[in-house]
């Protein structure tokens, strides 16, 4: 009697500590606009950055946190929006033989999340190595990637809530980091000539998502 009560009580000392989410279910994440995206190049003399935030980084996520390998969603990033600090650079790149931003199809590069593997378990307020998997889509072109990533959950209590709803804030928010490379080839895109420098082939693609539940 005395093991099964001892028993008992380990069973729910240990619910009481467990997770947040041990017994959670399917949430959707929203991207707020404090989340920023980064394309980066190099030419001979420079390095050449373009970024591009606030409602140019839009998205959603859906997944149950104690399994995120079946985690889905799109993130998609408004091409036009990009900015190098070169306004004559800008509109050579957002130019039809580029990037062809004016078309309402390839003005967005997307980003088909399919799955997340993490490389330790989530706790709130520590950050997680994990591989991002999903289908990058620029110029209609998409190809397969798996992105290194960070993962951080932010659990705010009813006090903070009450401090941060007002800037898009709820009680479940994740911040994800995550970078990868493609190249312009792969989008069906020659390697650009910008003013007088040709660019290299390949395009490193940096993402740092805010994002909190709906």
């Amino acid at each position: 009697m005395k093991t099964r009560m001892a028993l008992g009580f380990l069973g729910v000392l240990a619910l009481a500590h467990a997770p947040t989410w041990a017994l959670a279910e399917q949430m959707t994440l929203r991207v707020l606009p404090y989340s920023r995206a980064t394309f980066k190049t190099e030419a001979l003399l420079e390095t050449v950055i373009g970024n591009t935030s606030g409602p140019g980084v839009t998205g959603t996520v859906t997944g149950d946190p104690a399994r995120l390998e079946g985690a889905t969603g799109t993130i998609r990033v408004d091409l036009s929006t990009l900015r190098t600090g070169i306004e004559r650079r800008d509109a050579q790149m957002r130019s039809q033989e580029f990037l062809n931003t004016e078309d309402e199809v390839d003005r967005y590069t997307t980003f088909e999340l399919k799955g997340i593997e993490l490389g330790a378990g989530i706790e709130p307020g520590k950050e997680v190595p994990a591989k991002i998997s999903g289908t990058l889509t620029i110029k209609r072109r998409p190809i397969e990637i798996t992105a290194d990533a960070r993962i951080t959950y932010v659990k705010l209590t009813p006090e903070q809530l009450e401090t941060q709803k007002r800037f898009g804030f709820t009680a479940d928010n994740f911040r994800v980091r995550a970078n990868f490379t493609t190249s312009f080839t792969n989008h069906g895109m020659q390697v650009p000539q910008v003013l007088i420098l040709k660019l290299a082939n390949e395009i490193q693609i940096e993402i740092d998502l805010t994002m909190a539940r709906q």
